[in-house]
């Protein structure tokens, strides 16, 4: 596959150079700065993170989505849609979380790409959330399949994140079968690592009396799921939406009732909801990331989504205990 794109490349290179020569600009030292590595591209940053554990140096991989964009409304630009199309592997979660995604597919070559849906071996869970937020979904969305009927974020939850690994793995494998062993290496390296991230989860939960939590972001169903742990959110699974003021009230009840102490928003989304709410009932409010996105800057500082989801289960045993 990467021969397919350096033929491509080179033939391209070819009508640049002899356009340079017929404007008087041989000879300016232009070099090919093409890379030899898979090129991959990933979406939003847990897949990012994967992609880099799984390629190490045998690949090149670049991310889509900064932090602070809004993951499920996100429309991509043209120039996005061309670096996706120059791609050897393409890299995102699931049709259910970028739901922009179908669309460019359909209008791209694909034929020399390899299109991981990192989700793909995993069952997703089916959202039990109230009506009203889905309100802001077109009939149209609704017609192609793009409502939010499905909880996609299974990337929260250590365990699935292993699967979400090892398809990554086996599709960078199959777009460059050179190096499948290195891939096949370092995804084992790093489910290891997510093996301890798990263990530690389980330890921290263990024996807990109060199982239950109060997180802005429908976020971390599967994380719940996994440890016998309870999710109350305020909003749905997208973080943008308003809650209706008789869910807040709800909700408020709930917290007066059941001696709630903490309310979690999200460090990349507005907390001016969950804030309202945690001012009313008299709680405190932490922060629980659902990793959709980590600065650059936090990045360089040493940020990933293991050190993140560490600090998740730190920021859990305020209300897990």
């Amino acid at each position: 596959m990467r021969q397919k794109k350096r033929m491509k490349w080179a033939v391209s290179l070819a009508g640049t150079i002899a356009l340079l020569a017929g404007c008087g600009a041989a000879g300016s030292g232009t070099e090919n700065t093409e890379s030899d590595k898979l090129q991959v591209v990933t979406t939003f940053y847990p897949m990012y993170d994967f992609a880099k554990q799984v390629a190490q140096e045998d690949a090149d991989v670049s991310l889509l989505l900064e932090a602070g964009m809004e993951v499920h409304s996100f429309e991509p630009s043209s120039q996005m849609i061309a670096e996706i199309q120059d791609a050897d592997v393409f890299v995102y979660n699931s049709p259910e979380m970028e739901t922009w995604v179908p669309d460019v597919l359909a209008s791209i070559d694909t034929a020399d790409m390899v299109v991981i849906c990192a989700s793909e071996a995993i069952t997703l869970l089916e959202y039990e959330g109230e009506a009203h937020e889905h309100e802001h979904e077109s009939e149209e969305e609704e017609e192609v399949g793009h409502s939010h009927t499905v909880d996609p974020h299974v990337w929260l939850d250590p365990v699935l994140a292993q699967t979400e690994v090892a398809t990554i793995a086996e599709g960078f494998a199959e777009a460059d079968p050179e190096h499948a062993e290195n891939y096949s290496k370092n995804a084992e390296t790093y489910r290891e690592k997510l093996v301890e991230l798990d263990a530690a989860y389980r330890t921290a939960f263990e024996g807990a009396e109060n199982r239950t939590f109060v997180t802005q972001h429908a976020a971390f169903a599967y994380l719940a799921a996994r440890y016998d742990l309870e999710q109350i959110s305020v909003t749905g699974l997208n973080a943008e939406n308003e809650p209706s003021a008789a869910a807040l009230a709800t909700l408020s009840d709930y917290v007066k009732a059941n001696h709630v102490t903490h309310i979690y928003f999200e460090n990349n989304a507005s907390s001016q909801t969950a804030e309202t709410l945690a001012k009313e009932v008299g709680v405190e409010l932490a922060v629980l990331s659902p990793l959709e996105g980590i600065s650059a800057e936090n990045q360089e500082k040493g940020s990933d989504y293991i050190s993140v989801m560490l600090e998740n289960l730190e920021a859990l045993k305020k209300s897990i205990n």
